[in-house]
């Protein structure tokens, strides 16, 4: 048996053998390289790449949109190669890969110089969609995708067109593009061409395009228009609903250009005649119109007179009464009403109506059916701390004061009397149309006892007069007196204890029963303070002194007693002849 050697290579050996098995090929690996395709089987396309093996390179890495397309055997294509060999003896290409490092070198320059770049948007992420910029992935936020939010991006899939890249990250690998910038860009010089071929005051047909509550955008061919709903009619537009559809025609006239925001506003109602022209003459002050009452507002209702002309009825020409009333209680709206011009302003476009003057006033029917001095009848509506407010005929309120309350109570006193709900009686005492205001008087209903009257002579004894003689009727018994209302009044007064009786052991307020009727002579009568005394004591003496003077005197030998018995004798006779001439 013969000795048979064997040879290990050594590490530099090895290395050597490496280089003179692939020599500078190994420099290519991690790098792009061309490569012939010398074969497609099924799916694959083997590539010759120059090196001892070849690679495979699935075919759907040169599909889709935005590449090269079907290729054949011979084609000349570009690599990546990721390993010289596998553990099949194979390279490992990639075409993406290679497609990828190609397009981050051009993306990077394209970035830099801020141009527009190529890419397919071909799925949807969450946030937004990504997009292949030939190799490269980008991140197409959905935010950018257009000008105004859109609901369906369908028709943008797989279809090239222009993106600009918003920011790159090759470290991260992270691209994120933007389609609407590409869009404005375009736009803005659109409309700065449109714009300029575009003149203030000129006519030109339009398309409504997008409708929102204050107005219309009006597309102008490539341009829109701002219609706002003041512009469309001179009539009130509440909504451009009213009038507009979306994708309707219209013709509209060029208001006013913003050559730097080439915002343009536009109006439909200068093409038509102004109907506010010579309004003062076609509704003179105090003339009267029907009306249909388009709006209501809290401070009034909006009445339309013809097309494009509008009045407002202030809340406070709305009615005589209801001051306090929202304009919707007393008219709705497409209601026909007949109102009176009460001011025109053509300069401010403004017409001032009233409702209420088209109305009797119910002041003046109440003056003319109630002149002062007759009597009325109302419920008390309220009660203040100046006087009571009476409910009238024809919806309007009277005022009784505190002072025409009484003639005999404080003010503040009489009102305690009275309560809410309570129907009372007054008296009319002034009416002022003008202020619209009704004076009533509850005490005026009677008499004033302390007013001067015709029979004021002492002499007569008819008269309240101090002095005078009167019945008076037990009202109250006190410890003190006695409390008696004069007959014939509405006076009240107070008898105290010692003016009773002219004899002491009389002078008792016990021995007089309510209800019963005594008779005083008035001891003080003050019309200024409004007092009145009345003392049933006095009335003994004065009786005495008339009796001694008509029937003798202690001198003649007639005692006293002899004297008052002979005039009680002559008051008894006295009495049943004056019962006999009633």
């Amino acid at each position: 048996m013969s000795d048979v050697s064997t040879y290990t290579p050594s590490r530099e050996d090895f290395a050597s053998l490496l280089d003179e098995t692939y020599g500078e090929h190994e420099a290519f690996e991690g790098s792009v390289i061309k490569g012939i395709v010398v074969a497609i089987e099924k799916d694959v396309a083997v590539i010759d790449i120059g090196l001892k093996t070849e690679g495979r390179v699935a075919l759907k890495e040169f599909q889709g949109p935005g590449r090269e397309g079907p290729i054949s055997v011979g084609d000349e294509v570009e690599v990546y190669l990721e390993r010289i060999e596998n553990a099949l003896g194979e390279a490992v290409i990639s075409r993406d890969k290679a497609r990828r490092e190609e397009s981050w070198v051009k993306l990077e320059k394209a970035f830099e110089r801020q141009e527009k770049v190529e890419g397919v948007i071909f799925n949807q992420v969450k946030g937004g969609f990504t997009v292949d910029l030939d190799g490269a992935v980008a991140f197409l936020p959905r935010s950018q995708v257009d000008i105004r939010p859109i609901r369906d991006v369908t028709p943008l899939m797989q279809v090239p067109q222009p993106f600009q890249i918003l920011k790159m990250d090759r470290r991260r690998g992270n691209i994120v593009v933007s389609r609407r910038t590409v869009l404005e860009e375009s736009r803005a010089e659109q409309r700065h061409e449109i714009v300029a071929n575009l003149e203030e005051g000129q006519v030109i047909d339009g398309t409504v395009k997008n409708i929102t509550d204050y107005g219309a955008f009006v597309d102008l061919g490539g341009i829109d228009g701002l219609l706002h709903v003041t512009d469309i009619a001179w009539r009130r537009v509440n909504h451009p609903t009213e009038v507009l559809t979306i994708g309707q025609t219209v013709k509209v006239k060029i208001i006013k250009i913003n050559h730097d925001t080439h915002r343009i506003s536009l109006g439909m109602k200068q093409l038509l005649d102004d109907p506010w022209q010579g309004i003062e003459a076609k509704y003179p002050i105090n003339s009267r119109y029907q009306g249909r009452v388009t709006n209501i507002t809290d401070y009034g209702a909006f009445v339309e007179l013809e097309a494009g002309i509008e009045g407002l009825i202030h809340v406070s020409e709305m009615s005589w009464t209801k001051k306090n009333v929202h304009p919707g209680k007393i008219v709705a709206t497409s209601q026909e009403v007949d109102v009176q011009v009460l001011e025109v302003d053509s300069v401010k476009r403004r017409i001032s109506l009233g409702l209420k003057q088209t109305l009797a006033n119910p002041w003046e029917s109440f003056a003319e059916k109630y002149p002062i001095g007759s009597e009325v009848e109302g419920e008390v509506k309220n009660k203040t701390e100046f006087g009571l407010f009476i409910g009238l005929d024809g919806d309007v309120d009277g005022m009784v004061h505190l002072s025409d309350l009484d003639w005999n109570k404080p003010g503040e006193q009489a009102i305690e009397d009275f309560k809410k709900g309570d129907i009372v009686k007054a008296k009319v005492l002034d009416v002022d149309t003008e202020k619209e205001r009704i004076s009533l008087g509850i005490k005026q209903l009677g008499a004033d006892a302390f007013a001067p009257q015709p029979s004021d002579d002492a002499s007569s004894g008819d008269g309240m007069k101090k002095g005078a003689v009167v019945t008076c009727e037990v009202i109250d018994v006190k410890e003190g007196g006695i409390d008696v209302k004069i007959a014939g009044s509405d006076l009240v007064a107070f008898i105290k204890r010692n003016e009773l009786a002219r004899d002491r052991a009389d002078q008792r307020p016990e021995r007089f029963a309510i209800g019963e009727k005594v008779d005083a002579r008035i001891t003080q009568f003050d019309r200024r303070a409004r007092k009145v005394s009345v003392s049933i004591k006095a009335l003994e003496f004065a009786e005495e002194k008339e009796a001694i003077a008509q029937y003798g005197s202690a001198d003649s030998g007639a005692s006293l007693g002899d004297i008052l018995g002979a005039a009680l004798k002559a008051r008894a006779a006295d009495a049943p002849a004056k019962e006999d001439d009633e």
